[in-house]
């Protein structure tokens, strides 16, 4: 196996950056295809892999990406939507496929949903089964694996089970919590896709994957309940409640967002449950993680804080992507700016600290009920709301989320960039840079907004009035924070 080069597209998001290190460690070369390179730049794996620019949408880069690559990892779904989703998602897959043939890949390996057979299925599972489709039609053989809900620290499915369950002592429910599933540890899943790459080449099909326990969606509520030391849940099932309006309640009590929550729900309409389990057999690998055991090891890596990627890893469709560009590109535009600069009585690593824990629990230092309304507004809009959270409570890398942000530039202990998610109407930039001068220390914020059109400029009129009260205490209130930051007495 060593020096095999194997290629992952979706680096950048919750599966594919779990999987990079652990074809690493299997002996593999690993190169990533992603659209930006430096999204991948603060990942501990990054100095071990190559990365190459690409994008199977339009096609540009596969070829050079698929040069002596003998397998190649198709993790890309389109899971937020937008228009024409699935149009993408298929042209993807045929550029993909050719490409791989083209190259002379030995193996495709491909991570879809779990679908039943003989049922109408939601567009998200019929753009899945597509892909999975188009890739088994292409010339090099594939595995595609079909998993249901998978359980592990920062996926979707696991947030939407776990704060539906911490949240809600008594709850009302669609019939979906009576269909039955067969949910998997992620790290299994991992593991199978590692040990997919060694299939013989007459393989060339889909394998259902799944892990011991067969459960409703109701029951696996209870034994949530039960591995987080909760009380019993109350379930009370009501007769009807469309995907949508299950996705805009999961929306209310979960940071998932409706545009994630609806296809997550979509998937739990019809029961979800292996018909064979023919790739245990063909890998002599029967080991598998039961729902309780993996519940467990989630929480224990959540409440300490090591989550390596969450589901919000990747990018928001149709959120702004370009970076903030340098000053040159806006002359003759507009590029309205709300800047303070605050002295603050502390040292600059105290400052940096305050800086880089912002947002999650934390908050952002400023009018909550203003960052709540916010988010309240963007969710109401089909945003992604305030309640991202963040991967890490201390440390934050390039392409992290952070609430309705996204982390576009770190400078550890100098310069922090954030581009919103939320929907407005142009892109935007929130700014803190730390400076030292002549032995004293600067906390530098800048807010930045690009306006689209008249409502563009209109919308910038009228958060103005509010900016003195948002944005100025939230610069005071962090060098407040500073400074009991470098008072608090050091731990041993």
């Amino acid at each position: 196996m060593s020096g095999r080069t194997a290629l992952v597209t979706g680096a950048t998001g919750y599966i594919g950056g779990r999987l990079v290190p652990l074809l690493l460690d299997a002996g593999y070369r690993v190169r990533c295809l992603a659209r930006d390179p430096d999204k991948l730049r603060d990942h501990p794996w990054r100095d071990r892999v190559e990365v190459t620019r690409g994008d199977v949408a339009s096609g540009e880069g596969l070829a050079a990406a698929l040069e002596g690559v003998e397998v190649a990892y198709y993790l890309v779904h389109s899971m937020s939507g937008g228009r024409d989703f699935s149009d993408t998602d298929a042209r993807g897959a045929r550029h993909f496929a050719d490409a791989a043939a083209e190259a002379g890949v030995r193996r495709l390996v491909y991570l879809g949903g779990l679908a039943p057979e003989g049922v109408r299925l939601s567009d998200h599972m019929s753009s899945r089964e597509e892909v999975g489709r188009i890739l088994l039609d292409a010339p090099v053989p594939a595995a595609v694996l079909r998993a249901a809900v998978i359980l592990g620290s920062g996926s979707a499915s696991f947030e939407m089970l776990r704060y539906l369950t911490e949240r809600l002592p008594v709850m009302t429910t669609p019939r979906w919590v009576r269909s039955r599933v067969q949910p998997i540890a992620v790290r299994d899943v991992l593991r199978l896709l590692v040990e997919a790459a060694e299939l013989p080449p007459e393989c060339d099909r889909t394998f259902d994957v799944g892990g011991p326990d067969v459960l409703t969606y109701a029951e696996m509520i209870q034994r949530f309940a039960r591995a987080a030391g909760l009380r019993p849940r109350w379930i009370l099932p009501v007769p009807v409640l469309s995907p949508g309006l299950s996705s805009l309640w999961v929306g209310l009590v979960t940071p998932v967002p409706p545009a994630i929550a609806r296809p997550l729900v979509e998937s739990l309409r019809h029961d979800a449950v292996c018909g064979e389990d023919d790739l245990s057999d063909l890998l002599d690998d029967h080991a598998r993680l039961g729902f309780d055991r993996a519940v467990e090891l989630a929480l224990r890596r959540t409440a300490e804080a090591r989550v390596d990627t969450r589901w919000t890893s990747a990018a928001w469709a149709g959120a702004p992507s370009d970076p903030l560009p340098s000053d040159p590109d806006w002359a003759g535009g507009s590029l309205y700016t709300d800047e303070r600069v605050r002295e603050v009585p502390a040292p600059p690593e105290a400052v940096w600290r305050v800086v880089e824990g912002i947002g999650g629990t934390r908050g952002w230092y400023s009018w909550p009920l203003a960052w709540a309304a916010r988010g309240w507004i963007d969710l109401a809009v089909g945003g992604v709301g305030l309640r991202r959270g963040r991967r890490d409570p201390g440390r934050l890398r390039v392409g992290d989320s952070l609430d309705f942000w996204r982390v576009e530039e770190v400078v550890p202990g100098e310069l922090l960039r954030l581009r919103a998610e939320m929907r407005l109407p142009g892109p935007a930039w929130l700014e803190f840079t730390v400076e030292r001068r002549e032995g004293r220390t600067f906390l530098r914020q800048r807010g930045l907004f690009c306006p689209r059109g008249l409502l563009g400029h209109l919308y910038w009129k009228a958060v103005t009035p509010f900016h003195g009260v948002v944005f100025g205490s939230m610069s005071r209130n962090m060098a407040e924070a500073a400074e009991r930051e470098a008072r608090a007495p050091v731990s041993a």
